[in-house]
């Protein structure tokens, strides 16, 4: 059975809180309510889903949209963290301690089921899963470092228009208009020379591990990389399979979202669900525009990570706690 629709608790929360209605650009002025106000919205919104949950089947279909509404609180939640960083505000969070660098890793030629098998809930950017040929190919074992990333900065990669695609040189041209790019969003200071990576966290400037990924990369800046470094960003196809078979053998994934080669496209049976039509989420304006962010990040919900999960971002977005990985060319 399907649970009733019911009136909104908030008469303004469509205004405040639907994408339709809200576009991007005006919420950051919006006069919003405050915090206790909202407090008691979600206290009580909460509290009739839990109603309407007691009533349904308790089947995939019956249970679909209730998934659907509780990852997509932990999209939001990304997001808000994301907002703070963006922001500069004070949070109590750290990134994961460096690992040790780990030599790049062969995998065997293979065919693969990509995407989601039927059952359970997947996004409808993931599904479904279709058999691909998948050649041998070299990855590696750990997203780019923030060491590995200086000695791009330091062979003037931002300055060499050959290794960038050029929407990309295009793109670094628009920054050097406003503040210049010498490096990722967030870093205030990076090369050998100055010694050490400084990028600011929650408002602290943060010395950064030379083995730690490095993150708010934008697409270009990470395509400019792999380009130096006679490499290429790893595809779709080859992050999930080694995402599951090389886990063993040191595949480390879950610090940083990680861009991925190509543009966002649907797959075999692709259909738009009902809840992410003209929202945040939308897949279908962003095909052969976005590109594929895949794994997660520190501040992602542990129950929304997965390795068949796909999120997606314009290449010039920063924001994201995102890096990349390459693969042998």
């Amino acid at each position: 059975a399907d649970a009733p629709r019911l009136g909104s608790i908030e008469p303004m929360s469509d205004r405040w809180y639907n994408p339709l209605l809200a576009p991007h650009a005006r919420r950051w002025d919006m006069p919003l309510p405050g915090l206790r106000e909202v407090r008691a919205y979600l206290m009580e919104t909460l509290e009739r889903t839990l109603e309407q949950l007691e009533r349904v089947t308790p089947d995939d279909d019956g249970l679909f949209l209730f998934r659907a509404a509780l990852f997509h609180e932990d999209r939001r939640g990304e997001q808000l963290i994301r907002q703070a960083q963006a922001l500069g505000m004070a949070l109590p969070l750290s990134l994961p301690a460096p690992s040790a660098p780990r030599e790049p890793l062969q995998l065997p030629a293979c065919r693969w089921m990509l995407g989601s098998p039927p059952g359970g809930f997947a996004f409808d950017v993931e599904r479904w899963a279709h058999e691909v040929d998948v050649p041998e190919f070299e990855i590696d074992a750990q997203p780019v470092s923030w060491s590995q990333f200086v000695e791009f900065v330091d062979d003037g990669g931002y300055d060499r228009e050959e290794l960038w695609a050029p929407e990309g040189w295009a793109w670094l041209g628009r920054q050097a208009q406003d503040e210049g790019r010498r490096g990722p969003r967030h870093v205030d200071q990076i090369g050998v020379a100055s010694g050490a990576v400084m990028q600011s966290l929650f408002g602290r400037p943060t010395r950064m591990a030379p083995q730690q990924p490095a993150m708010h990369v934008t697409w270009w800046e990470a395509d400019a990389w792999a380009r130096w470094a006679g490499r290429r960003l790893a595809t779709e196809v080859e992050w999930e399979v080694a995402a599951h078979r090389a886990a063993s053998r040191g595949f480390r994934w879950g610090e940083v979202w990680e861009w991925t080669a190509g543009t966002l496209r649907p797959w075999p049976g692709f259909e738009p669900d009902a809840w992410t039509r003209h929202g945040d989420f939308e897949a279908q304006p962003m095909f052969g525009r976005a590109r594929v962010q895949r794994g997660s990040s520190f501040a992602t919900r542990a129950r929304l990570k997965s390795p068949r999960h796909r999120g997606f971002a314009l290449p010039e977005r920063d924001d994201a706690f995102v890096g990349f990985r390459t693969c042998a060319v």
